[in-house]
């Protein structure tokens, strides 16, 4: 896993489940979905349906929040509690150093924003590489950059400064042609 498309289906340029079919034509293989305003039922109901559009490719859906709706993976806002037990993939949001103090048994860590973000203007002040790097060296969770990154060059810079992978909204949900985008971050 080294690319994580995170889902916004208001950006979704191509509607949400089409752009995940692209993505995953492209070669994603990890799909992060929030869509957390959406009510219990229909977010179950979008879990199931990402999975079906997953499984054939190998890949593996994530759910943003506590529950796994129905799955086995879950990502954790930075204010979330401990994980719960038993899950085989827990992931967990972090933007500053004593958020990364907190983690416990986390597998793996967004850092962000590492760069300015079209998705989340509120967040006006990026990490930067160097912000990356820092983080980075202090866990021994695995790393995804997340925020900003909507090029082959801006991943690898991310990883060169150690992380693992990259995780990417905006970028592929507003994509004309998201499983080319897609293509060129992985191979990154």
């Amino acid at each position: 896993m080294n690319l994580i498309v995170v889902t916004d289906r208001a950006q979704a340029s191509h509607g949400l489940t089409a752009t995940i079919e692209a993505a995953v034509d492209g070669g994603a293989r990890c799909v992060l979905l929030r869509e957390k305003d959406l009510p219990a039922a229909s977010r179950r109901g979008l879990a199931d349906e990402l999975r079906a559009i997953l499984a054939p490719a190998g890949g593996r859906l994530i759910v943003a929040g506590p529950d796994p709706l129905g799955g086995d993976a879950v990502h954790l806002s930075a204010s979330d509690p401990v994980p719960p037990a038993g899950l085989p993939l827990v992931g967990r949001s972090c933007h500053d150093e004593a958020e990364l103090a907190r983690l416990t048994t986390e597998d793996y860590v967004t850092i962000s924003p590492v760069f300015r973000t079209r998705s989340k203007p509120a967040y006006d002040r990026a990490l930067g590489l160097s912000g990356l790097r820092a983080l980075a060296g202090r866990t021994v969770a695995k790393v995804f950059a997340l925020g900003g990154i909507e090029t082959r060059a801006a991943a690898r810079a991310c990883v060169a400064a150690g992380a693992a992978g990259v995780a990417v909204m905006g970028a592929v949900m507003r994509a004309p042609d998201p499983a080319a985008l897609v293509a060129e971050l992985v191979t990154a």
